[in-house]
């Protein structure tokens, strides 16, 4: 039997250097996900042959098969990373490992191949010195980095894909907040719309969890809301905002501070920002840090009894987003997020960005 490749490695990366390099955008006027960068990486997979050499090449069109099974079944996944430029002009990825480790998990649910995790990163590392000089000189903007896999598989059967494609994009990300301020946002909670379901895929980052959210997020806005916060179960389970994980600091029903986010039960995707910040918080042992399911009715419960004290969300894109409304069947709830500072969901957005750009010293923060 021939020997198939069973990873790609970085060693044998190949590279062709764009003739028409592009002029970088202000990073003060950068919209999220609309600009890239001149070059990306590109792995090709198939049964036969196993893993080709990686290629870095300029940014360009792909070419699919029109039976391809990403087009149709969905067979892909994708993550979401940033690199920051610090004070000393230096590059470092936030926690990486954690995107390669939950990209991996999410690659082998959808049934497409395995691959070294630390070839693929060193893959990326490599790709990003080539666009270094596209990661904004900002301590409010970055360099986002989006890996993709995608089932190519050129057949209409619902199967196992024997061919894919690897690949990553860069682009230059300004604040997710336009203004630059730190806004809270506003809810539709509504029962009748649920991202994920126990025994479903609402722990890995597959695109299939993603597209019919739009539809959703469109109704919030037709109620003047801006996300939506998705319930589960008939007791309406509190489980994710918009894109995000969603945390809760309140003083719970034993009079204790507590700041509390729903376990990882296969409903809840787990995200590098949301760990961080139980990390973050169990190391700081001011008040009890709990992965706990809670209901709407707790939180109105909470709210009506002045327990509440913050309801924030969590992700790569924003690090952390404040709430301050929620709307549910019907009744407009306001959340104190803002007038208590909002002290806790500040001290975890400087704590955070500090470590990611570099003014603090962390193993959580590795040297492109």
């Amino acid at each position: 039997q021939r020997f198939l490749s069973t990873t790609f490695k970085a060693s044998d990366l190949q590279v062709e250097l764009t003739k028409h390099p592009n002029s970088k955008p202000d990073p003060g006027k950068l919209v999220f996900g609309k600009t890239f960068t001149d070059h990306m990486l590109t792995v090709e997979w198939s049964r036969e042959k196993g893993w080709g050499k990686p290629h870095i090449k300029p940014f360009q069109n792909l070419s699919l098969h029109p039976a391809s099974s990403a087009l149709h079944y969905s067979v892909e996944l994708f993550e979401g990373m940033k690199a920051f430029r610090g004070p000393d002009k230096h590059i470092r990825l936030f926690r990486p490992m954690m995107n390669m480790d939950r990209m991996l998990r999410s690659s082998l649910r959808a049934c497409l191949p395995s691959f070294d995790k630390n070839e693929l990163l060193e893959c990326i590392r490599q790709l990003i010195r080539v666009d270094q000089d596209w990661v904004p000189y900002s301590d409010d903007a970055s360099l986002y980095i989006r890996p993709t896999f995608i089932g190519t598989e050129p057949s209409l059967g619902v199967a196992k894909s024997n061919h894919a494609l690897l690949y990553v994009i860069l682009g230059p990300v300004g604040p997710y907040f336009a203004t630059g301020s730190f806004n809270p946002v506003s809810l539709l909670a509504d029962p009748h719309f649920v991202r994920a379901w126990i025994g479903g895929v609402g722990n890995s980052k597959l695109g299939c969890n993603y597209g019919p959210t739009i539809y959703v997020q469109n109704e919030a806005i037709k109620e003047g809301c801006q996300q939506v916060l998705w319930l589960y179960g008939d007791d309406h389970q509190v489980t994710e905002v918009g894109t995000m994980n969603i945390f809760m600091f309140w003083k719970n029903q034993q009079g204790d501070l507590e700041l509390v986010t729903p376990p990882l039960n296969g409903i809840i995707l787990p995200g590098v920002i949301r760990q961080s910040l139980l990390d973050l918080a169990r190391k700081w042992g001011e008040f009890k840090v709990s992965e706990n399911l809670f209901t709407m009715a707790d939180l109105i419960k909470g709210l009506e009894e002045n327990r509440v004290k913050e309801v924030f969300g969590s992700g790569t894109a924003c690090v952390v987003c404040p709430v301050n409304k929620i709307l549910y069947q019907g009744k407009s709830y306001h959340i104190p997020t803002m007038e208590n500072g909002p002290e806790i969901t500040k001290r975890f957005l400087k704590e955070l960005t500090d470590i990611q750009y570099g003014r603090v010293a962390s193993d959580w923060s590795q040297p492109v």
